[in-house]
């Protein structure tokens, strides 16, 4: 609640003022007196009724005038409706799932470090339908482009490695990816790639299949996931049992830096935890919709009300003062 008159809070000042001079003119004014030799009978005569109307007829009228001064400051409320337009951007994300993403070059492994950061970038957006295509041997669709974030986060945690039969086939997960976004009208369109890899297999190239991105206007950005040189991989010794080896670190960056550089997009290469994040906020900002918001506001007036109690309250005093305390005074 706000109040479009405040000034009018100053008469309030004057209400001490008021009461003061009611309170010295009822307990100093003009008195008479009676002698009596005892006051005794005196004290158990019980009070007067009328002497106690006399201070309600006082305390209605202030009250009376202290809610028209509310009044009269004109209390209301501030309806406010923010209006957000947006075309929206239709994006895919299309996740590594094979079994060398469990290396633990990036922190807790790359496959964890991608989910994580995959899902802070979910939460970043606003009005953008997103989805999500896995891919080894094979590639799937976990979830078409939505809005519903709740949902693709949902599935985000439920995807396990080694579910698809282990392999690299990244011109399978572009391709997937493109037929979820072929017949979008969003005016711009993003597959976001993340893999630890060489490309060995699938039936369609990746180079050939930025070719079909670029026929629908689709923008590939692609992220090699990987420190350089080896990585720790742990492994399941059946004697001695969780140890880790050195592997080789094979991302095809040649390929993937083509890839993006034939659909508009851009490569990065992330070698630990950190510096994957800051790749999503940097495609974060690159890929970002024009947001116009238009904000109405509006007020309800609440005057009413308190203009109401005070004349209430302003009545009451007059009734009593007319009917019940002439006589008294």
């Amino acid at each position: 609640m706000e109040w479009a008159n405040p000034e009018w809070f100053w008469a309030l000042l004057l209400l001490p003022v008021l009461i003061g001079l009611y309170l010295w003119r009822i307990f100093n004014g003009k008195q008479t007196s009676l002698t009596f030799s005892t006051v005794s009978p005196l004290q158990e005569i019980s009070g007067n009724w009328s002497s106690y109307l006399h201070w309600i007829k006082a305390i209605s009228l202030w009250a009376g005038l202290i809610l028209l001064i509310v009044a009269l400051a004109r209390p209301r409320e501030r309806l406010t409706t923010v209006e957000r337009n947006a075309e929206g951007i239709d994006i895919v994300m299309v996740l590594d799932m094979s079994t060398s993403m469990r290396a633990e070059d990036l922190k807790p492994n790359r496959f964890e470090a991608s989910r994580e950061v995959a899902k802070n970038f979910v939460d970043k957006r606003i009005s953008d339908r997103i989805g999500l295509v896995t891919f080894a041997m094979k590639s799937f669709t976990v979830c078409p482009p939505t809005l519903d974030y709740r949902l693709l986060k949902q599935l985000l945690n439920d995807i396990e490695m080694g579910v698809i039969e282990d392999g690299t086939a990244i011109g399978m997960g572009i391709a997937t990816a493109i037929n979820r976004l072929k017949e979008s009208e969003a005016e711009s369109k993003v597959i976001i790639l993340l893999t630890d890899g060489q490309n060995n297999a699938g039936e369609i190239d990746p180079v050939t299949a930025a070719d079909l991105a670029v026929t629908y206007g689709i923008k590939i950005y692609t992220i090699g996931a990987g420190t350089r040189g080896t990585a720790p991989y742990p492994v399941q010794d059946p004697i001695f049992g969780r140890r880790y080896q050195n592997i080789q670190v094979n991302i095809d960056e040649e390929m993937l830096s083509r890839v993006a550089a034939l659909t508009g997009g851009k490569y990065f290469r992330a070698t630990d935890s950190e510096e994957l994040s800051d790749i999503y906020d940097e495609i974060d900002t690159l890929e970002r919709s024009e947001i116009q918001e238009l904000i109405y506001t509006d007020y309800k007036d609440l005057y009413g009300r308190f203009l109401g109690l005070s004349i209430a309250m302003i009545l009451i005093s007059v009734v009593l003062d007319r009917y019940t305390m002439r006589g008294v005074e």
